[in-house]
């Protein structure tokens, strides 16, 4: 049964859609039905993303930034299912289509690069294979014409001698190689919106450098929007334009990167920048968040953080703060509703 047979909006009539944004979700909810009662994996997300920007969407394992990419792309695992909101790609509402309908739509709106790109590649097929198979099913190009694209393609993402590449296996390429095929890959169609997943944690940190780069000007020459996810402030720091810090399933902060890092505002982001090792100052041990992300079935009352939180009051162990402004951006924390939790 597909995702939409699932889809529950929430009461009251939907949001019209942004036709100017590449992404649009909105109050999104995620769960997982169970033997022992429904898990709530997404709670309520929010977020936009313009043409041309990248949207870095940050936090520890178990966050749920792969899970709301997931939900995008229409790509959840059963039992997983949407039960709130709504996504919108380019001014068109996706969460409800048919399984049918999502499989023309990704690829063609919505492309995706994952963390592994030996699970995104056949090995029993070239390069050019893939590529030119990918290119003739979203475009309608002929041979010829497919061709010519992958060999453009493989240039712009910065492969040398493509024409040799082509005809070679994914196997005789190193990690950083095979990456930037798997970016040519969600390029094949020119899709609005891509979701790049930990797109650089399998590689060193010298061709990490140059895949951020690459999809960093790719963005700005294609006008997509990207939805970057990552543990990594370095990343982001590096690469996007906006922020989402999530933590159990919940956006807790947002804003503009600078002021994101510069001027962190919930207390779980200020634990995860002050983690962050320094290169000017030398400590003994780094900073560290006492305490780990709750499980979905042991969530606790009020926000989700609090157990971890060293400034957590009673307010905050009973009601679940929502995004207010603070600063220069916008946080789910009390202490900047008049200042007392």
């Amino acid at each position: 049964m597909s995702q939409a047979a699932h889809q529950h909006d929430l009461p009251g009539a939907a949001p019209a859609p942004d036709a100017t944004a590449v992404l649009e979700v909105t109050n999104l909810s995620v769960e997982f039905p169970t033997r022992r009662g429904v898990l709530t994996a997404i709670d309520n997300v929010s977020m936009r993303i313009a043409p041309g920007e990248i949207l870095g969407v940050v936090g520890e394992s178990g966050a749920g930034k792969s899970i709301t990419g997931l939900a995008v792309l229409g790509l959840l695992e059963a039992p997983g299912r949407i039960s709130g909101g709504q996504i919108c790609v380019g001014g068109r509402r996706v969460d409800t289509l048919s399984e049918e309908e999502l499989t023309k739509v990704r690829g063609r709106e919505m492309g995706a690069i994952f963390q592994d790109p030996l699970t995104a590649l056949n090995p029993l097929f070239t390069v050019g294979a893939q590529l030119m198979e990918t290119i003739r099913l979203h475009t309608g190009l002929s041979k010829e014409g497919a061709r010519e694209r992958a060999l453009k393609l493989l240039r712009e993402v910065g492969i040398p001698a493509p024409e040799e590449r082509l005809s070679q296996y994914p196997h005789q390429f190193s990690g950083g190689m095979r990456q930037r095929v798997v970016i040519a890959l969600a390029l094949a169609a020119e899709p609005d919106l891509i979701i790049a997943d930990e797109p650089t944690t399998a590689l060193d940190v010298s061709i990490q450098a140059q895949i951020t780069a690459l999809l960093r000007r790719l963005c700005k020459e294609h006008r997509n929007g990207i939805m970057l996810v990552t543990h990594d402030m370095g990343v982001i720091a590096e690469t996007a334009d906006r922020v989402a810090v999530m933590y159990s399933g919940r956006v807790v902060e947002t804003g503009r990167v600078e002021d994101v890092i510069h001027d962190a505002q919930h207390p779980y982001t200020k634990g995860l920048m002050a983690a962050i090792p320094s290169l000017h100052k030398r400590v003994d041990k780094l900073t560290q968040i006492d305490g780990a992300m709750p499980r979905l079935n042991a969530r606790p009352s009020g926000c989700a953080f609090n157990p971890r939180c060293p400034m957590a009051g009673p307010r905050c162990r009973r009601d679940k703060p929502e995004l207010t402004p603070a600063g220069r951006n916008r946080a789910a924390c009390f202490l900047h509703e008049g200042g007392t939790a």
